[in-house]
């Protein structure tokens, strides 16, 4: 299984004053993914200033033009991508 990791660090600095309802249609979009099964897990960051995401079946440039698509993608500080092996 082909896994991507994408460690999403937010601009803590410039959160706008919609955050809360940018999150809201962050969660669906994240649901969403989920739903067609290319998101396996979604950890937020215990610093509460972003998250990691793992995908499955896709490549990184695909991970990559899914994360343009997040809500808070125009709050990035950074994002991180690592291609991933499952160990079995």
């Amino acid at each position: 299984m082909n896994c991507i990791q994408a460690i999403l660090t937010l601009d803590m600095d410039n959160i706008p004053a919609n955050f809360q309802d940018i999150l809201k249609h962050e969660q669906e979009v994240v649901a969403q993914w989920k739903e067609e099964g290319i998101l396996v897990h979604l950890f937020l960051r215990q610093t509460r200033n972003g998250a990691v995401l793992i995908f499955k079946d896709v490549t990184e440039d695909q991970a990559k033009a899914l994360m343009e698509k997040l809500p808070l993608y125009p709050l990035r500080k950074s994002i991180e991508y690592f291609s991933l092996i499952k160990q079995f």
